[in-house]
């Protein structure tokens, strides 16, 4: 399900026009690390229990909605569809998405919870197209719902990957276990800067990861 009309000039993504239209809806690394994105204070923790929670396998996306004390409040996983990334179609699926699990924040002057989004995929920790087009979606879906926008993260084999920040570690993984909630893990040293189905929770993220 989509939300949304597309302009009446708006061309196919299959003509030259529709491409160029698809790749201005991207934000490049610098564009994302310059837009003011409220740092995670504990990025590791937002991910193991999201991972936890939702067992992403590739390909999937996790949007999750916390509160101002980082609690989560809502999330949802989806798969998209196969077909050439683009900021427009991830953003009506995240639209979609949260009306499902959480209602608006549209009458707040200013919003006060945070979408998050972690994103499974194969591939390095390095910014691709397609990451781009996550992050366009994800802050337009974020204004359209009245929320701030948050973190992308990226989960790949080599573990995860706050992006435009630099944060990121080795556990969890694209291909490790779940970590049951509630459940501790051994400290995993953070790794060093590269050269983002529904449940409407109430509760509080879990504290799964060890400080």
């Amino acid at each position: 399900m989509t939300f949304g009309f597309i302009p009446s000039g708006a061309a196919p993504a299959g003509t030259p026009s529709g491409s160029a239209s698809r790749l201005s809806r991207t934000l490049e690394p610098a564009e994302w690390a310059g837009a003011g994105i409220p740092l995670l204070r504990n990025p590791r923790e937002v991910v193991t229990g999201l991972h936890s929670r939702h067992r992403p396998t590739p390909s999937t996306a996790v949007v999750a909605v916390l509160d101002h004390e980082e609690r989560l409040t809502a999330s949802a996983s989806f798969t998209p569809r196969s077909a050439p990334a683009d900021g427009w179609e991830f953003r009506n699926a995240l639209l979609a998405h949260l009306r499902r699990v959480i209602p608006h924040d549209l009458r707040r002057r200013t919003p006060v919870r945070t979408a998050v989004l972690l994103y499974c995929r194969e591939g390095d920790e390095r910014w691709t197209e397609e990451d781009g087009a996550w992050m366009w979606g994800l802050r337009d879906a974020c204004t359209l719902h009245g929320l701030r926008c948050g973190a992308y993260i990226t989960l790949t084999r080599a573990g995860w990957q706050v992006l435009g920040e630099g944060r990121g570690g080795r556990r969890p993984d694209l291909g490790s276990p779940p970590v049951p909630l509630g459940v501790s893990t051994a400290f995993d040293p953070p790794s060093l800067p590269s050269p983002r189905s529904a449940s409407g929770a109430s509760e509080p993220l879990r504290r799964a990861a060890a400080r």
